[in-house]
């Protein structure tokens, strides 16, 4: 069975109560339990992970990165600046899709910019939890292949 890693970067434990408007209402939780039964159901695992810290997230990705079959990962702010989880992405050589719940380029300038989406095979931004279930999906497919 597949395992692909979802990982979720700085004040992503905040969903739910963090700007509802653009982020909507769902927790990480109550989202990690639907991937959780969307994955079982396409016969994958998938081992969540969150962190404010992104020595944490680069320590995380080091430690399980080259077990895994691919990534989920939705940087939050690390995304506009984090070479050095642009640059575990690439040591580990895993293949990767960027999430992002709301929109970034219809958002604030400095939110267009991603470091991370030259080292990921795709990026899916603005569709809240389903960018997770397509992302989940491509992965699925993969596995048939």
């Amino acid at each position: 069975m597949p395992r692909i890693l979802i990982v979720n970067g700085p004040n992503l434990n905040l969903l739910g109560k963090r700007e509802p408007e653009i982020y909507g209402s769902e927790t990480l939780d109550k989202m990690n339990k639907r991937l959780d039964a969307m994955a079982k159901e396409l016969h994958i695992d998938v081992e969540f992970f969150q962190s404010n810290s992104e020595g944490e997230i680069i320590d995380y990705l080091q430690q399980k990165g080259f077990e895994a079959d691919g990534l989920i990962i939705n940087p939050g702010a690390f995304t506009h600046y984090s070479y050095a989880l642009r640059d575990v992405i690439t040591a580990i050589g895993i293949e990767a899709v960027e999430v992002h719940l709301s929109n970034i380029y219809s958002r604030e300038k400095f939110r267009r910019k991603s470091v991370i989406a030259p080292v990921v095979t795709g990026q899916i931004t603005g569709f809240g939890f389903y960018g997770y279930a397509m992302a989940l999906s491509y992965f699925a497919d993969l596995k048939e292949e």
